[in-house]
């Protein structure tokens, strides 16, 4: 367990939090169920400032942790919490100014964004469910204002989401966010729904207003080279672990985990410059494994050209190998 835990700066402190989907395939004839493990015991913080990037394929867990985190989803077991206070459990039962102070921007503005509604609508409702209004100030200004801070026109507010383009969409789901003055948002894979020619633009304004406004950051991704750019520190999740976390540019110059440097080998290169930067080509063997049926051991087993006997009966635990620098391997 990284031992940075304990520090005060943290926002978010996840211990051993587990997420578990029992799923009934029972028939006529057979009753049966199974265990879907999403998110299977990790350890993590985020600290205060900081954007913390938690990367992996599609169905390792990424945006169940988000999820747990703002409480649509509840934990199965372990702890999490928020600036000293639990938050292991749904966002219905929470009190007022945690839901206030954790927000998060969805993967997809067209089904994130009600387009029976116009955009007042939708960035007034936080402003009033949470008493944003200041005296002497009105609800139309501070709509108007939410706009200008995304750098969209004050008349879009009479716009509905469909009839704008998916980036100016996306804006506004981040106005809406924005609305309550959160201290803490999770960007669930923000700009992975939008044109190239847009993505660059969002990331941009969201590194910006993280600066002006002191926010901090979860950034969900399975784009390993954004990260470089933009992430303090970086997870790598698999099958619902992490199996590796450290700071930005050591995890770019020194990756430690085969999964890790299976995927940084894999990023596209523009210059040669960029090839020096890269760990040897890694080909991973076997298939990805359900989260159903994760193999005993290591659960990275089935494709690690490195694996020895013991990767195969014994899950390895997270060792900090160099200072601030963690991972889950038996072999390092």
């Amino acid at each position: 367990m990284p031992d940075d835990m304990g520090i005060n700066n943290n926002v978010v402190v996840a211990e051993n939090l587990v997420k578990h989907f029992p799923i009934n395939l029972s028939g006529i004839f057979k009753k049966k169920w199974i265990v879907v493990k999403a998110v299977d015991g990790i350890n993590f913080s985020v600290k205060q400032g900081e954007c913390f990037g938690l990367v992996g394929e599609s169905g390792s867990g990424k945006s169940t942790t988000a999820y747990m985190i703002v409480g649509m989803y509840e934990p199965t077991s372990g702890s999490l919490v928020f600036k000293g206070e639990d938050i292991a459990r749904p966002a219905v039962k929470r009190p007022m100014h945690l839901k206030k102070n954790i927000q998060i921007v969805f993967q997809d503005p067209g089904s994130s964004l009600n387009p029976r509604r116009n955009i007042k609508n939708i960035l007034e409702m936080p402003l009033r469910v949470h008493n944003m209004i200041k005296k002497g100030d009105s609800i139309e200004k501070r709509v108007v204002d939410l706009l200008d801070m995304v750098e969209l026109p004050s008349h879009y507010r009479f716009k509905s989401p469909i009839t704008i383009g998916g980036g100016e969409r996306q804006m506004v789901a981040i106005a809406r966010a924005l609305a309550t003055e959160p201290s803490f948002m999770v960007l669930d894979e923000p700009t992975s729904a939008l044109d190239v020619s847009i993505q660059g633009k969002i990331i941009n304004k969201l590194m910006r207003l993280q600066k002006e406004l002191n926010l901090t950051y979860l950034f969900i991704t399975h784009d390993l080279s954004l990260m470089r750019n933009v992430a303090t520190r970086i997870a790598i999740m698999y099958l619902g672990k992490i199996v590796e976390i450290a700071s930005a540019i050591e995890f770019f110059q020194k990756p430690l985990h085969p999964y890790t440097q299976m995927l940084l080998s894999s990023i596209p290169i523009l210059f040669e410059e960029e090839a020096k930067l890269k760990p040897d080509k890694i080909h991973s063997i076997g298939e990805i494994p359900s989260p159903v049926d994760v193999p005993p051991g290591c659960s990275f087993n089935t494709r690690c050209p490195f694996k020895t006997d013991i990767c195969l009966v014994e899950d390895p635990v997270m060792r900090e190998i160099e200072p601030e620098h963690y991972a889950r391997c038996h072999n390092i």
